[in-house]
């Protein structure tokens, strides 16, 4: 009765999305550029996982990363994915990932000001006793908290930002507007948006006093759409299994198929929960694991040492989870899209990800390349004896 733990890459892309172009994403790659960039980068136990090999295959490159130093001693099976969901989003890439491929458009907030329609405008200030918004355009969350924070404390008018994904992120001071409030203000934001069809509505909370001094704090919330089928963890849950999601996981799936919501942030509580969940997980529990840095951090403000260093400190967590493992538990490392930080502008990425699934009863094998997302997620719930509407298994008892 095996145990299955989800590490969830957020962004780490590989490239070789054959429909980048169609993104404005031609010759993006998130791993390949940042090893580029990036001298002496040491992450040998994902390369022992399979990683470089499978960004290799994706991308048609031949770098070279040494797995001397690695800890890591499982079975391996390592590939790499397509993403057939019509968006490059994090909504779309867990859910396809998860069984539900998004194959029908998002809707979107034009990028320059005003972003957002002002009957949207209105009805939400009329509901939430709102004078006005500030922001009202597409921007970086942590470059308009700077702009505009010192007018949202004198004024009392939430921050409204939008971005290249499906959302709507309202920004608010913790202290001097209020976390409850904010929320309220989201909960309201997001019965409004139902006619435009878009994903999520996003709290942005933060502290500091002035211009240059304010900063991001761990309660954002996300306030998302419902999938459209049953995911993964519905079907999980369902079957009367346990589903653990850490991070931001609850939030993207809308609460759906989750029976215990663990709040963290930052790679080493990301790291920290995961660890202590499994140390009392259930048998044939799922952990679904966010680590949202990499994309949040990194991807965004496209720095390329923060990142390679990241997935270093990453990297050197994972012996931690192989020693916690039992037997027959398995673990996959997948990402959702990319986030190339030596792209221009500052969105996601179109990129294939990479899929590494280890264990110590796992046999060694290349998966090659899969069609979508969503045989990973058939592959989970084949080791836990279930199944999915979409994908194919990829998984393989030694």
């Amino acid at each position: 009765m095996p145990r299955v733990i989800i590490l969830m890459m957020d962004s780490f892309g590989i490239g070789g999305a054959p429909d980048a172009a169609e993104f404005g994403d031609a010759g993006a790659d998130t791993f390949g550029h940042i090893a580029d960039n990036f001298g002496g980068w040491k992450i040998p136990n994902l390369v022992k996982l399979g990683l470089l090999r499978a960004a290799n295959e994706a991308s048609g490159n031949k770098r070279v990363l040494s797995d001397e130093g690695a800890r890591v001693e499982v079975g391996t099976m390592y590939g790499h994915c397509r993403e057939i969901s019509l968006a490059k989003d994090t909504t779309s890439g867990h859910w396809e990932l998860a069984g539900v491929p998004v194959l029908k458009p998002w809707g979107y907030f034009r990028p320059e000001f005003p972003s957002f329609p002002q009957e949207l405008i209105d009805k939400i200030c009329q509901r939430a006793g709102l004078k006005g918004i500030l922001g009202n355009k597409a921007a970086s969350g942590t470059v308009i908290i700077q702009e505009l924070g010192e007018e949202h404390i004198k004024t009392g008018m939430p921050i409204c930002y939008t971005s290249a994904d499906s959302c709507f992120q309202i920004a608010a001071h913790e202290k001097y507007f209020g976390l409850e409030r904010l929320y309220e203000v989201c909960q309201i934001a997001f019965e409004e948006i139902k006619p435009y069809n878009v994903a999520r509505i996003i709290a942005r909370p933060f502290v500091g006093e002035k211009s240059g001094e304010f900063v991001r704090t761990k309660n954002r919330h996300d306030y998302s759409v419902k999938p459209f089928e049953p995911t993964l963890l519905d079907v999980v849950k369902d079957s009367g299994k346990k589903v653990i999601a850490i991070g931001k996981i609850s939030d993207i799936y809308a609460g759906c198929g989750v029976s215990e919501k663990i709040m963290a942030s930052g790679l080493p509580e990301l790291w920290d929960k995961t660890l202590s969940a499994l140390a009392t997980a259930p048998r044939n529990s799922l952990i679904f694991t966010n680590f949202v840095d990499f994309d949040m951090l990194y991807g965004h403000r496209r720095d390329i040492n923060g990142y390679a260093k990241a997935v270093e400190y990453f990297d050197t967590r994972l012996p931690e989870l192989v020693a916690a493992m039992e037997e027959d538990d398995v673990a996959l490392v997948v990402a959702d899209h990319g986030n190339d930080p030596t792209a221009k502008g500052s969105d996601h990425t179109r990129e294939q990800i990479p899929v590494l699934m280890f264990g110590k009863k796992i046999a060694n094998a290349n998966i090659g390349e899969r069609k979508s997302f969503a045989d990973v997620g058939q592959s989970v719930a084949d080791i836990l004896g279930l199944k999915l509407q979409n994908g194919i298994s990829f998984y393989k008892r030694d």
